[in-house]
């Protein structure tokens, strides 16, 4: 079975996006937080200043967003409750999102198209991990999962040694703000089925086939 031509075509099938607002407007759910979040163009602002690209890639269209410290966002544009991610980095950063030149949206957008086409193994970028010290525990056990591999979610919290925690390591890896690189799509359920995936299972199939596939051939 072709899984990378079915997922996409799945994808692409279900994923209507509008070209307002960075292809977001579209989102019902976003609204008044879309104007909330990016109300300001003010560069003298004395908040954070967060950067943010939208472009496209083989399984649909993705945002990254980046302070001077680094990457702090990762996600497809239809990803599940992306807003919340937006309020989340504005909030603990005390910033505000614009679109604007910064070094890590260009590094970033070439490596995932290498990585698409199976040229990446390992992305090459500094990460500005925003959320509470627990999750960057969890985010940081995920950098240690090897491409092409998997692990089960009781095998990451073994990993970090709170095996008792596997609901909370679970649920921490659901707020992982930058897929792909901090790769929460390798943790798979303990029966061996592909568990949850907030920005879809046909994508994280494909994933996980992509780096198996191109692992295979060395």
């Amino acid at each position: 079975m072709d899984y990378a031509k079915i997922s996409y075509n799945q994808i692409k099938g279900g994923n209507s996006t509008s070209n307002t607002a960075f292809g977001y407007g579209g989102l019902n759910s976003f609204g008044q937080g879309w104007k909330n979040i990016f109300a300001t163009s003010d560069k003298n602002t004395d908040k954070t200043i967060i950067n943010i690209v939208r472009f496209s890639t083989k399984l649909g269209s993705m945002f990254a967003c980046a302070t001077n410290q680094g990457l702090c966002l990762l996600e497809f544009s239809d990803r599940s409750k992306l807003d919340n991610e937006f309020k989340d980095l504005c909030k603990r950063l005390n910033g505000v999102i614009l679109p604007g030149n910064n070094q890590y949206l260009d590094l970033v957008q070439p490596q995932v198209v290498e990585y698409f086409d199976g040229n990446r193994k390992d992305f090459e970028i500094d990460l500005h991990l925003v959320g509470t010290d627990f999750q960057k525990e969890v985010w940081q056990a995920l950098l240690t999962v090897p491409y092409g591999e998997t692990c089960s979610y009781q095998q990451e919290a073994t990993i970090m040694g709170r095996a008792s925690a596997v609901r909370a390591v679970a649920s921490a890896n659901s707020y992982n703000k930058v897929c792909l690189i901090v790769p929460c799509h390798r943790v798979i359920a303990t029966d061996g089925s592909l568990g949850g995936y907030n920005s879809g299972l046909e994508r994280k199939q494909f994933l996980l086939d992509l780096e198996k596939n191109t692992s295979q051939k060395g």
